[in-house]
């Protein structure tokens, strides 16, 4: 259903306008349901009210799903390009291309997002892009130890063997008859990253780091309505939080299924 959301866009919203971001302030912290009554007679209702602004809350949560969405998505293709070429070239090759791409993965384990974040904005600015590119960078490190042992593996079965013997390239035996028999346990680290890009972007936009104002990210609305969580309008701030923690479940149930039916 998000990702349905995320794709049509402003053509489902209430408000239609570039990043929900229509400020009404008359309107402002509606209550969920309310209805406001329009100049040529109809009635429009806020479902889930609106902020202090007057925004309508229901589209600003629609309009943050396409940013959560797009980052876990960008993050993990990311993620699965780097992870794939390194891992699958030190699995296959081993010796000291091996030892030189895991001593490569060990320092990079060693990098939490939020730095690599805070070194690409004080080189490139806050945004989105940034965003992409950190969690990005720093999630393919997974990917790389999975496909790496599964390589490990795979190089010494007897069609590996044969392709080698038949004089095939270095480049075709991984990628046409290697990495099709590891796609299992890749499809589940990239569910369980695209769960954890998520949390982090929400984090990192809430930290000011991610999506910038007036560009709606379930992150960054928390931050703009956390310190009403203890009030009458808290429905604000948990209506995001509610959402970021159904999608990350979601995903983490996902890798959870896959890893279950993978066969031993």
């Amino acid at each position: 259903m998000l990702v349905l959301v995320a794709l049509a866009g402003p053509k489902i919203r209430p408000d239609a306008t570039p990043n929900a971001n229509d400020q009404l302030l008359e309107r402002a912290l509606l209550a969920p349901g309310a209805q406001w009554s329009i100049a040529d007679g109809t009635t429009q209702i806020h479902w889930l009210g609106t902020d202090r602004y007057g925004r309508d809350m229901l589209s600003r949560l629609m309009a943050g799903t396409a940013i959560s969405l797009g980052v876990g998505f960008t993050a993990v293709l990311i993620s699965l390009f780097i992870g794939i070429l390194l891992g699958a070239w030190a699995g296959y090759r081993g010796g000291t291309v091996d030892a030189i791409i895991s001593w490569f993965i060990q320092v990079v384990w060693t990098l939490p997002t939020l730095l690599m974040v805070l070194a690409i904005t004080m080189a490139f600015g806050k945004g989105l892009w940034q965003v992409f590119l950190a969690i990005g960078l720093t999630m393919w490190v997974d990917v790389a130890r999975v496909v790496r042992g599964q390589f490990f593996t795979l190089r010494e079965m007897e069609y590996v063997q044969a392709a080698q013997a038949l004089g095939y390239s270095d480049l075709r035996v991984m990628l046409k008859h290697m990495l099709p028999n590891a796609t299992g346990p890749i499809t589940v680290i990239a569910a369980a990253n695209f769960a954890a890009a998520i949390l982090v972007e929400s984090g990192l936009s809430f930290l000011g780091y991610g999506a910038q104002i007036p560009i709606p990210s379930w992150g960054n609305i928390i931050q703009e309505h956390y310190h009403l969580i203890t009030g009458s309008h808290a429905w604000l701030a948990i209506a995001p939080g509610v959402l970021i923690i159904s999608v990350v479940l979601a995903f983490t149930f996902i890798g959870d299924g896959l890893r279950q039916i993978q066969p031993d």
